[in-house]
This record gives C-alpha cells, structure tokens and sequence, in this order.
C-alpha cells in the first residue's frame, strides 16, 4: 500500500456527505493502493456511525476503509498521531474534514516524496496568496500571523504556514517521532515538523491551493493555547525529552530510499 489518507474529525457528521465520496472517488482513480482513515476523536454527534455506513455502502477496489474512534474528545493532534500510528501505506497523507485543500492537490505532496528528494512535504497558505481563493476572516488571518511570528521566534523554523492541513510524511522516519508527540492539541503541526528538522529529515513547504470553509473550529483561546504549547515543546526538547525518538528518525530516514513506483 503507497498512501494512508487520514481524516482527523471532531463532530462533522454534516460535512461527511461531501467529503467522503471526493476522497473515495478521488483515490480510487489512482494508480496506486491507499486507505482512508476516518479518526473519530470523541465527536459527540454520528461522525463515526455514519461514516463506518458510508464506507460499509461505498466499497472501492483500490481502497481501504478503515474508522478509528474513541472518547473521549482528545484534541486533534492526538487525533492524527493515532492515524499516523495505525496506518499502513509507505506515505502517509492528513487532511482537514472539510478538504479546504482540495484532494487534487495530492500529487503536489506526493511527488517530492515519491522522487526520494524529501521526507516530509507539507502545503502553504503563506508562500503564494494567490491560489488561495476565499480568504480566512481578519480575525483568523491575524491571529495566524502573529502565531507565525512566535513560533519562528521559539523554535527557529523558517516557514510560513506550519497550520495548513494537508501535509504528508514518508512514515518508516516519521513514526518514531508520532509516538514520542505529545501535544494534542493545535500546536501538534508544530511540534512534528520540529521534531522532523532536529532528526535531520528533509521538509519542504509549498504552495497549495486553499478555500475557507465556514465551521472552523480554531478559536482565540485555541490560538493563545498553541502558543503556549509551542513555549512547552522548546522546553521538552532542550530537556532531551525526544533524544531517543530522533536518533531512530534519524536512522530510518538516512536507510529508507522510497523510489517512484513505475506505474504512478
């Protein structure tokens, strides 16, 4: 199997009719085996039940289908880790329940990954405004700037955007590090893309196509936490919290070549 498709969900029952049948569709024309991952993190309306229907009605050939669910509400963080942690392609692949990036963009992230150039490719709101066709509120938009501007100030990293979801990883190097994660909350993207760097993995930051879909459930009070959060991971990782799951990312990344399939 090449790609895991995880969809962490947190009630969104109402968006599932929309978005299951694209990503099923849209997987199931490739030319490569995947799985979709529908992780239920303690949603208190039918987003499990209705989306473990859907699959049960919707098999595809090319496609497992697979939902995780839990209680109680975790965080969406810990509700990726567990996606990264149960899937089985080579690559594995997260979007957000409301695809504000469209699945077409996939091969964007994949191709870096399938050519062995990098490790981990994750898409950006910040590199090309451009493609970026209706725009977050004010509000959301500023608050992810002065984000940005934190997060660079405590961790180093130079890019743009870290909170866009849609992102892909090679798993054999990624996986040490999903199980040493700890932040469940927001800050999650943060945290694995540090981890990622310190292990020498090769990350890249590109562009990606992005609509704003009403229904988000990134609050001010999400916001300020995940700064917090980003002030605790400099601190966990300058403590040698992660040390033993850097130094098996980083071996896993220097030992796994992943060619291009011939037939992708």
């Amino acid at each position: 199997m090449l790609v895991s498709f995880i969809i962490p969900a947190y009630n969104e029952a109402t968006r599932l009719s929309t978005t299951l049948p694209t990503v099923l569709a849209y997987l199931n024309a490739q030319p490569y085996a995947s799985e979709v991952l529908l992780v239920d993190d303690g949603s208190d309306d039918a987003t499990a039940r209705l989306a473990q229907q859907f699959f049960e009605a919707h098999g595809c050939p090319h496609v497992r289908t697979r939902v995780l669910s839990y209680q109680p509400n975790r965080g969406k963080g810990y509700a990726v880790r567990q996606g990264l942690l149960a899937a089985q392609g080579e690559l594995a692949v997260f979007s957000d329940a409301d695809l504000s990036t469209p699945i077409t963009e996939l091969p964007r992230l994949l191709d870096p990954l399938l050519a062995g150039q990098y490790d981990v490719v994750f898409g950006s709101r910040a590199l090309d405004r451009r493609v970026v066709g209706v725009p977050q509120p004010w509000w959301r938009d500023q608050g992810g700037r002065f984000f940005n501007v934190v997060m660079r100030w405590l961790t180093g990293l130079p890019y743009g955007d870290t909170q866009c979801g849609f992102k892909a990883y090679r798993l054999a190097p990624l996986r040490p590090l999903a199980h040493a994660a700890r932040l469940a909350g927001f800050g999650f993207d943060v945290e694995l893309l540090l981890l990622a760097h310190h292990a020498g993995l090769r990350l890249l930051e590109l562009p990606v196509r992005w609509n704003n879909a009403a229904g988000s459930k990134v609050s001010l009070g999400a916001g300020l936490r995940s700064c917090s959060d980003v002030w605790q991971l400099r601190r966990w990782l300058r403590r040698g919290y992660y040390s033993a799951a850097l130094r098996q990312a980083r071996a896993a990344g220097l030992a796994l070549v992943l060619p291009r399939p011939a037939q992708y």
